[in-house]
C-alpha cells in the first residue's frame, strides 16, 4: 500500500460540454437573414435549409426557443421563397418577361 500514487483529476475543456448553444443561435440568424433573401430564391432557397437543419440540430441545446425561432423563421423563408419561384415561372411563362420591349421608363415619376 506505499506504492500508491493518486492520479490527477481529468479536466474536460470548457467547449466540450456537448450544448449545441452554437448551433441554435446559428438558426436564429439564418431565419432572420431570409426573411431578407427569399426575394432571390436563388439564395432564399439554401440558406432557409440550412436554417431548417441548423434548427432541429439546435432543438437539443438550452437555447431551445433560439432553436425554434430560427426553425419557424426559417420555415417561412421557404415557403416566400417557394411562392416567389412559383410566381416567377408563371410570369415567365405567360411572357410576362418581355425583356426586348421592357422600358425601365414606364416606371419612372
Amino acid at each position: 500500500m506505499d506504492n500508491y500514487v493518486p492520479q490527477p483529476p481529468v479536466v474536460s475543456p470548457s467547449g466540450t460540454t456537448g450544448d449545441k448553444q452554437g448551433v441554435a443561435i446559428a438558426a436564429l440568424v439564418l431565419g432572420i437573414l431570409n426573411l431578407v433573401a427569399w426575394c432571390l430564391p436563388i439564395c432564399g432557397f439554401p440558406m432557409a435549409i440550412a436554417g431548417i437543419i441548423t434548427g432541429v440540430i439546435g432543438l437539443k441545446s438550452s437555447n431551445r426557443g433560439l432553436a425554434i425561432a430560427g426553425l419557424v423563421l426559417s420555415a417561412i423563408g421557404l415557403i416566400l421563397s417557394a411562392v416567389n419561384a412559383l410566381v416567377g415561372v408563371w410570369l415567365f411563362s405567360q411572357g410576362g418577361f418581355d425583356w426586348q420591349n421592357f422600358d425601365f421608363q414606364d416606371f419612372m415619376p
